[in-house]
């Protein structure tokens, strides 16, 4: 995939940000969403590409959502995979909380993990702890080896768990080890990203979560040096069966970081709402401005981009 493809792939993300930003605290998720979607569809057909979008949001949602199998693009240029959440934190962004996204990632074909859309365990880290991380081992163990790998105690690492009834023993577990915990209403993705970069505070993400975000999470984390394992944990019988329809039978399985995301991945989110990572989207009279990320797997290379756009004098594009 050709480095420029990254460049462009960032206006895609501006789009659905710019859309469902306008919707911010207006209390209504699924219209943000809609936006989001629209406007990412919209941008996609101006890039060259042929995508086949792998992991969408057509089995959730309503409205012009992107379901698995659909094709993007302009269908000129290169061939790859597409994952994407055109607004991640749907209901922050409803609400007016922090660290709502626009979220898109590019693999060559094949190299996504193909999943269901149901529940993912995952446990993730930054770069100095690659290689350290265990689903098999206890939350405790995993503070542990954490704390070892960044010579600093157990009682200086911040962990990032999603606020679920789903997560009171993990919790409990985490506090009597003596680690800070910081709870998120949704957004894990984000929450993944904000562990490999050091100017967050935020040292490690566990806990379950949806697994689409898992892909999602680890294209970024493959561009960040960072770490990550995942193991689907299905909620029913229904839900298994669409696991092992796909080959993923085994739910002891773990899936790692180049498993969930392999070969050349290329990542780009803007922020919707501010957050750790990015800030959220800024109006001002005629016009707007955005805070991005566009990443590659291949070169490690992170670029964060700040655009003004002015609505007076042009169309967004």
């Amino acid at each position: 995939m050709d480095r420029n493809l990254a460049l462009e792939t960032v206006r895609v993300t501006e789009s659905a940000a710019l859309a469902s930003a306008r919707l911010v605290g207006r209390g209504d998720e699924k219209a943000a969403a809609q936006a989001a979607a629209g406007a990412m569809r919209a941008a996609l057909e101006g890039l060259a590409l042929r995508g086949t979008v792998v992991l969408g949001d057509g089995e959730k949602d309503e409205g012009p959502t992107f379901c698995v199998g659909e094709e993007v693009g302009s269908g000129a240029g290169p061939e790859v995979d597409v994952a994407l959440e055109p607004l991640e934190g749907a209901t922050i962004c409803a609400n007016g909380g922090p660290n709502a996204l626009s979220v898109i990632a590019l693999a060559e074909p094949g190299k996504f993990l193909r999943c269901p859309n149901v529940y993912m365990e995952k446990i993730a880290v930054g770069p100095k702890g690659r290689g350290v991380i265990d689903l098999d081992k206890s939350p405790t163990e995993n503070l542990k080896a954490l704390a070892k790998a960044k010579g600093q105690p157990v009682e200086d690492l911040t962990v990032v768990i999603l606020y679920r009834p789903r997560h009171e023993a993990l919790i409990q577990e985490v506090r009597s080890a003596g680690a800070r915990i910081k709870l998120i209403s949704d957004g894990d993705v984000e929450a993944a990203m904000a562990t490999a970069n050091p100017e967050t505070g935020i040292d490690i993400l566990m806990g379950i979560g949806g697994a689409p975000q898992g892909i999602l999470a680890a294209a970024a984390l493959r561009c960040m040096g960072g770490d990550m394992q995942g193991r689907l944990r299905p909620r029913n019988h229904e839900e298994a069966e669409r696991a092992g329809v796909l080959g993923m039978g085994d739910a002891a399985r773990k899936y790692s970081v180049e498993e969930l995301a392999g070969g050349d991945v290329m990542f780009a989110a803007t922020g919707v709402t501010g957050g750790n990572c990015l800030q959220g989207v800024r109006f001002f009279p005629g016009g707007a401005s955005t805070h991005s990320v566009v990443m590659r797997s291949k070169t490690g290379t992170v670029r964060v981009i700040n655009t003004t756009y002015r609505f007076d004098s042009r169309a967004l594009r």
